[in-house]
């Protein structure tokens, strides 16, 4: 039974809708495979057209929350708005590495939150919690590695070390980071009331598919996470 994430009760009381699929990964065992180049690309093309229809929905839910904890959304806004708005901008967002690529790709099909991190770098399990202040999160600013702190009060997902990730998904640490495929891969989707439940699971689906193809033989966990489990 893979009880992970947590989800804190003062989380629950900001946004009692959230919902997400975990998705753990080993690839310990698993080969070396390959998706379709143009995943990235196709998912910038169905933003450019507009996308899913409760994408502005969803988008305006994650900026309620994130006023919620006292963020600024038009400065800080959620993953997948910052994503999107590259996109409207650029036409497109450049391609990292094959699995960062994939969940950008789900990110921006389904107007969802997504996020990526090493499970072998954590020490605990992943938490979604308000912030204290005092949580050490580490970080490159102008190509110099630094540690800084959340605000009081700050929604974060942290593990027993410290914080894996700023303003609910706004900026992932550099401790944590997923930068290829192999070990132990934990992935988080994140919704709101205005996402369609189907279509959460129809997110969850596209993420593992493509893990499937760029790690064959992976063993791959699968689970629901609410707000006040």
């Amino acid at each position: 039974m893979i009880d992970f994430p947590v989800v804190d009760s003062e989380v629950a009381a900001i946004a009692p809708s959230f919902r997400a699929i975990s998705i753990l990964v080993d690839a310990n065992r698993a080969t070396k495979g390959k998706i379709d180049s143009s995943v990235l690309r196709s998912a910038c093309d169905f933003v450019s057209l507009g996308g899913p229809v409760w994408a502005n929905a969803h988008m305006a839910s994650w900026a309620e929350a994130y006023s919620r904890f006292g963020a600024k959304p038009n400065r800080t806004s959620c993953s997948a708005q910052a994503l999107r708005k590259r996109v409207e901008k650029d036409g497109h967002i450049p391609s990292i590495n094959p699995v960062v690529d994939l969940y950008n790709a789900v990110s921006l099909r389904f107007a969802i939150p997504v996020g990526g991190e090493n499970f072998d770098a954590y020490v605990g399990k992943p938490r979604l919690s308000v912030a204290d202040g005092t949580e050490p999160f580490d970080t490159v600013i102008n190509g110099e590695a630094i540690v800084e702190h959340p605000a009081k009060g700050e929604v974060i997902w942290r593990d027993d070390l410290g914080v894996t990730c700023r303003r609910w998904n706004w900026r992932q640490g550099t401790r944590t980071r997923l930068d290829r495929i192999g070990g132990r891969m934990w992935f988080i989707l994140e919704s709101l009331e205005t996402m369609p439940e189907e279509e959460l699971d129809e997110a969850g689906n596209m993420l593992v598919g493509g893990l499937r193809q760029l790690a064959p033989g992976c063993e791959i966990y699968k689970h629901r996470v609410a707000a006040g489990q």
